[in-house]
């Protein structure tokens, strides 16, 4: 039975297979022979495949399940080829902005991958720091939504009120927490494949020191600017990369610890270059095959791959009313015309500039427009408007050096309080009506707040990494910069 099983199996995978390849242009066609190759020497020949293991992230996105199915159609290929082929470990972590339809994405691309169904293939989620068999109908736990969200804040609160807009440095984290270690865990992978081009890689090695910085661990490997050196900054990074936040506190760990390897041995298999980049190209394979429903305008325009397009915008708006002291409408149209700028240089179809103006350039909309954001903001992230203007001010931290500009702003009536506020940070007892008041504010505990208080201010990441590669030539970036340095221009937020 078994025997007849195993004959059946392999006739579905070929079939797979089959149907997969006739999805593939010529240039993809070409990319899967050299991701073949490429896997097959990192390997050490064909005759050690079988012992390989490969980690493939999976967010959702349509690149990453792009991705996943050029792995999946050369791990097939080899199989047709060999009596053996290397395993795949398919990884996501769930985190509270992740929405039901990127879910249900990633659930269809598994599905048609037959993946599943696959004994070389691992499908895994991780939530609240446990990994567990992945299943689309399963939202967040209770406990993991509430860790992700005091992550948010922390990390968030940890900037200057007039510095970027960078309030999702928790993710680069967290995710690298993520990554370090799902690639350890019951006899660990062989490769991490990376997928993401160079900017792209750039920008998250830089919010992950940002957000190593915030969180108080000090790294020594600042010059790492891109993803060869992103296993030795996690090794840094340790399993637990918000230990000084809730040493006292407590936070969940990892569970199942003599599950995960002592030394990781993973390296990293960079694919960016071999990836067909042109939309067109991949767009009968991301929908008629994989069942991909992505939101255009939201895949293309928004900051963080943490948070939602709307809430980028929103975030945007709020900071131009309550800390610059214009209006929100202000905030929201330099928001559309950085993304426009932006939809100029990547040369985006035209109905996708009409979907951004008819979003963002309404102002009879506005304000039914702001309640929708603040409802999605709650909704995803568990927080209220009071709370996400509260993180752009990061008042309790340093000291709360920035306290009385932000009550002076946004609660002049508090004022007077200014005292006990602070005396509650340091642990002293003070009335239950400040300490409440402290609590809807921030959405955090005063015991977390006290920890922002006594941490003193951020280190300049920026500064000490740019000493740490003085003395090297700046790499080329090619036709990469353009994008890098609107990043760059956007995490400003002015």
């Amino acid at each position: 039975m078994t025997s007849i099983h195993d004959q059946a199996m392999t006739y579905v995978y070929q079939q797979v297979l089959q149907r997969l390849l006739g999805f593939f242009s010529r240039a993809e066609r070409t990319a899967l022979q050299l991701l073949i190759q490429r896997l097959t020497v990192a390997a050490g020949g064909m005759q050690r495949i079988g012992e390989f293991k490969v980690l493939a992230i999976q967010t959702g996105s349509r690149d990453s399940c792009y991705t996943l199915a050029l792995l999946r159609a050369a791990q097939l290929t080899i199989a047709s080829r060999s009596p053996v082929t290397f395993k795949l470990r398919v990884a996501a972590l769930h985190l509270n902005g992740v929405s039901p339809a990127v879910l249900e994405n990633m659930h269809r691309t598994h599905s048609a991958l037959f993946a599943y169904d696959d004994p070389r293939v691992e499908v895994l989620m991780v939530d609240d720091r446990q990994i567990l068999p992945f299943c689309h109908l399963t939202p967040v736990s209770d406990a993991g939504r509430e860790s992700n969200r005091l992550n948010l804040l922390m990390i968030g609160h940890r900037r200057q009120w007039d510095g970027p807009l960078d309030l999702w440095d928790f993710g680069h984290l967290t995710t690298g927490e993520f990554y370090g270690q799902v690639a350890r865990w019951r006899g660990g992978v062989d490769a991490l494949i990376i997928g993401e081009p160079c900017a792209q890689q750039k920008h998250f090695i830089e919010g992950l020191k940002r957000g190593a910085a915030k969180a108080g661990i000090a790294l020594s490997n600042l010059g790492i600017t891109d993803y060869t050196g992103l296993f030795t900054l996690l090794d840094e990074l340790g399993s637990d990369c918000y230990r000084w936040f809730y040493d006292e506190y407590g936070q969940a760990l990892w569970r199942q610890t003599d599950e995960f390897e002592v030394c990781r041995r993973t390296s990293c298999i960079d694919i960016s270059d071999i990836l067909v980049s042109n939309l067109e190209e991949r767009w009968p394979l991301l929908t008629d095959f994989l069942g991909c429903h992505a939101d255009e305008l939201d895949a293309q325009l928004r900051d963080s791959p943490y948070v939602s397009l709307t809430i980028c915008a929103h975030l945007r708006g709020l900071q131009a009313n309550y800390v610059e002291r214009r209006s929100y409408a202000a905030g929201i149209a330099e928001y559309l015309q950085r993304a426009l700028v932006k939809m100029r240089r990547k040369r985006l179809p035209e109905r996708l500039y009409e979907q951004a103006l008819a979003a963002f350039a309404n102002p009879a909309l506005l304000a039914e427009q702001r309640g929708r954001n603040t409802a999605e903001a709650q909704l995803s992230l568990g927080l209220t408007e009071a709370q996400l203007v509260c993180m752009l001010f990061a008042p309790f931290g340093d000291n709360a050096a920035g306290l009385e500009r932000f009550l002076r702003q946004c609660h002049p009536g508090m004022l007077v309080a200014l005292p006990e506020i602070h005396r509650a940070m340091q642990g002293e007892a003070v009335a239950e009506q400040i300490m409440q008041w402290m609590v809807d504010v921030s959405g955090l505990p005063v015991a977390l707040l006290g920890k922002l208080y006594r941490m003193g201010p951020v280190p300049d990441i920026a500064a000490q990494a740019a000493i740490a590669t003085d003395s090297n030539a700046p790499p080329d970036q090619g036709d990469d910069a353009p994008d890098a340095e609107l990043a760059d221009e956007w995490s400003v937020g002015r």
